[in-house]
Order: structure tokens, then C-alpha cells, then sequence
């Protein structure tokens, strides 16, 4: 036994995930190990298989397997995911078996969710697992396969197998804290800063999760962006690759009273940044969570983990966070947001035991210290001039067998997030 016992409720940590690798919770379907890489410092990346379903509609299969409920919703036979990749066309679901499958003991459950890349390319992403009545819920005890349904929004992408779109958590027991322990821990060790400075604790805002603003004051007018439409190909085994200029209309703020504002056009996907630098010691975990709709015609996040580490320096006790990336789409209606506006919510979970990996600069984490909300996947280019020479339109590759123009190497310039 690899694992060590689970006496304490929590989540289970990058060693205790290693150990649940090498104990047989959890394998690969296709014979193959699992990367190390893929372990997180709180989560394990999940690799897409080697076919896709085109699905009529979405759906749970409840009280039978997945692939009982398949043969009812399938809009086709499968399609073999090939090396050279297939293309996933916007607003139609794929149904793609995923390479780990699960055997997991009695009083541990997971949870998935999707990565912060994805959820920063408009990509829609659930687990769906056998006998479920909801998703990205894996029951305590679990054995069986898993499936990942996905759906981009917006842009039609370009998927190989063996790519992570999402990722799971392992956890015993309540792991969640209260808004009082949320307050307290705050108050002991401060989990939001702004300007630099630790927020005083009398403004810091628990309710079911941690509050966090919005920033749309800064330096030079850019507060974000808003997606185009029908715009070409992204292939995401490609980092640092495209020009933002492409799929992306920037967006800048307009004067009010409380210094600034957008008006969200309804459907329409924007990357916002937290006014808020966030801090998560190396005991807990985070989940960003869709802010409560009661609160207006708004969606906020769609990617939800960060791990333990993000914005904090074990060298720096006064390191003062990373700002997080907002994913926000306003439903049905145009929809103002202000600067400082509370639109996120963190939910902390307690780890079992810190971690042994943390998200940052060990781990090369793409989004620690970020002050752009765009994925990995675009250049950081300048704002006004021609495009780079390498990259008019007319040497611009157009299938995968061109690929080579851009290195799969993860250049990062800059250092998830609306999360890592």
C-alpha cells in the first residue's frame, strides 16, 4: 500500500495522487503509464482517448452505463482521433472516452473540472461517468470509465489524443471551509490583495465562497477581450502560437461614476482579470464557482481549480498573489459591470497535507504571476504595427502537416486565470 490511510477529511495532495497511481485507483485504459507531468500539485490532468462521439444532444445516462445511453444519443459511429488531429466545430457536443478510468476505495470521491487554457478558449468541458445523475460528480467508491463531453462555444479547435482538456480531484470526507473559516483564514494569512497591500479583513466579502472584484482601471485602456466570430482554426497542441489580434477584439472601459465600466453585449464571451490578487497557501485548495444568477443575467467562470501555490512564493511570506482570469458571458440581456465589482466567488477546500509540487515557477505554471488574461496558446505581441513577418497571413499554416512553423515547446513568457 502506496497510499497512506484516509484518516482525515481533504483533498488528496500531488504524493497522495502519485500513490493512488501506484495503488491502482486509477489507470489507463489503453496500457499506457500516466505521466508524471500530469500530476498537479492538487488534481490530476485527464488525456482524451483515441475516438469522439458527435452527439445529437447532451445527456446523463442515471441508472445505466455510459455507453448503454450512447447508442441513444450519438449522432453518428465513432470517429477515430488520429495523430494529425480532428477538428470540433463550435456549438455541437463530442462525447470522447478518456484514457484514465477509475477504481476508486470506499469514503474517497472525485471531482473534475475543466483546465484553465480551456476554459480561457470558450471550450465547454464535463465528465460524465457510468450510473450518474450529474456532472463532473464521481462517486465515493467509484470503478468504471470515464467520459468527457465537450463542446466549444466559439472557435472551431483542433484536438489530438492524449490532450488534457480537464482535470479531477481526489477527496475524503467535507473538505469545504465555512465563510467564518474563510474570514479567519484571511485574517491569519491574507488570501486577497490589492495594490499590494493585504485587504483589510472588515472588507473582505464571504458569502458561500470569497468575493472577488473586478479590474477595469488599468494602464493603458485594455481591461480584456471579447471573442470574434468564425474565425479560423486553433489547434491547442500549440503554445505561444497565435496573434490575440485574430480571435480577439479588445475591449476597453468606458467613464462612470465609480471610475469605470463595460456593458457586457448578451452572448458574447469575454476574458476579464480580477482587481483582486489571490493567494492560496499550500493547505488548501480553491474552486472558483459560477457567481450566483440571482445576482443578474451573468455567468462568470467556467474552468474552476486552482491549486495550491497559485500566487504564493515559499521565498516571499509578502508576495502578493496573482490576479485571476474571468471567464464572463451575460445572458440575454446587455449587462454593466463596474470596476471593483464583486463577480467571483472561491470556494477554499482543506488539503490532507500540503503538497510536495506547488503551482509556480518550480512547475512552470503558465498563469502564476499573470497580467493578461489570454491562454497559452496566443502570442504576447505589441497592440498597434504589422503583424511579425512570421506570421502574415500568408505563411500562417492552415492544416497540421504545417504545424512545425509553431514549436509544441512551452514557450511562457508570461507567468491560469477568470484561474490558473
Amino acid at each position: 500500500m502506496t497510499t497512506p490511510r484516509l484518516t482525515e477529511p481533504g483533498v488528496l495532495p500531488s504524493q497522495m495522487i502519485v500513490g493512488a497511481i501506484k495503488d491502482g485507483w486509477i489507470t489507463a485504459s489503453d496500457g499506457s503509464a500516466i505521466p508524471d507531468g500530469n500530476v498537479q500539485p492538487a488534481s490530476l490532468d485527464l488525456r482524451l482517448g483515441s475516438v469522439a462521439y458527435r452527439l445529437r444532444c447532451s445527456f446523463l445516462p442515471n441508472d445505466e452505463p455510459v455507453e448503454d445511453a450512447l447508442r441513444r444519443y450519438k449522432a453518428d459511429e465513432r470517429t477515430p482521433l488520429r495523430q494529425t488531429g480532428m477538428v470540433l466545430e463550435p456549438r455541437r457536443p463530442y462525447l470522447i472516452p478518456l484514457i484514465e478510468q477509475l477504481a476508486l476505495p470506499d469514503g474517497v470521491r472525485a471531482k473534475a473540472n475543466p483546465k484553465s487554457s480551456t476554459g480561457r478558449l470558450d471550450i465547454f468541458t464535463r465528465v460524465i461517468s457510468d450510473n450518474c445523475f450529474s456532472f463532473d460528480e464521481i462517486n465515493d467508491g467509484y470503478h468504471g470509465r470515464l467520459y468527457l463531453e465537450v463542446m466549444t462555444r466559439t472557435f472551431p479547435i483542433r484536438i489530438v489524443p492524449g490532450l488534457a482538456l480537464n482535470q479531477l480531484r481526489l477527496m475524503v470526507g467535507n473538505t469545504t471551509l465555512s465563510d467564518e473559516e474563510i474570514v479567519e483564514l484571511h485574517a491569519k494569512t491574507p488570501l486577497l490583495y490589492r495594490e499590494g497591500q493585504p485587504r483589510d479583513p472588515g472588507e473582505v466579502i464571504a458569502s458561500n465562497g470569497l468575493l472577488v472584484g473586478l479590474d477595469i482601471e488599468r494602464p493603458g485602456g485594455l481591461v480584456g477581450y471579447s471573442a470574434k466570430d468564425d474565425t479560423r482554426v486553433i489547434d491547442l497542441s500549440n503554445v505561444n502560437a497565435y496573434p490575440p489580434r485574430w480571435f480577439w477584439d479588445e475591449v476597453t472601459a468606458e467613464p462612470s461614476d465609480h471610475g469605470a465600466r463595460i456593458v457586457l453585449r448578451p452572448e458574447r464571451f469575454y476574458l476579464l482579470l480580477s482587481l483582486d490578487n489571490i493567494k492560496i497557501p499550500p493547505e488548501y485548495a480553491v474552486e472558483m464557482t459560477p457567481f450566483d444568477p440571482t445576482n443578474g443575467e451573468l455567468r462568470t467562470h467556467y474552468a474552476g481549480f486552482f491549486d495550491p501555490g497559485f500566487g504564493y512564493d515559499p521565498l516571499d511570506p509578502d508576495y502578493p498573489g496573482s490576479r485571476a482570469a474571468l471567464e464572463v458571458r451575460a445572458h440575454d440581456v446587455p449587462f454593466a459591470v463596474e470596476h471593483g465589482q464583486n463577480i467571483c466567488k472561491l470556494s477554499f477546500e482543506r488539503m490532507i497535507e500540503p503538497p510536495d509540487r506547488l503551482y509556480g515557477a518550480v512547475l512552470r505554471s503558465n498563469y502564476q504571476g499573470q497580467e493578461i488574461a489570454l491562454s497559452k496558446h496566443f502570442r504576447r505581441e505589441k497592440r498597434d504595427g504589422p503583424l511579425p513577418q512570421d506570421l502574415a497571413e500568408d505563411s500562417f499554416p492552415a492544416d497540421p502537416d504545417q504545424a512545425s512553423l509553431f514549436s509544441i515547446e512551452e514557450v511562457r513568457p508570461e507567468l491560469n486565470g477568470i484561474r490558473h
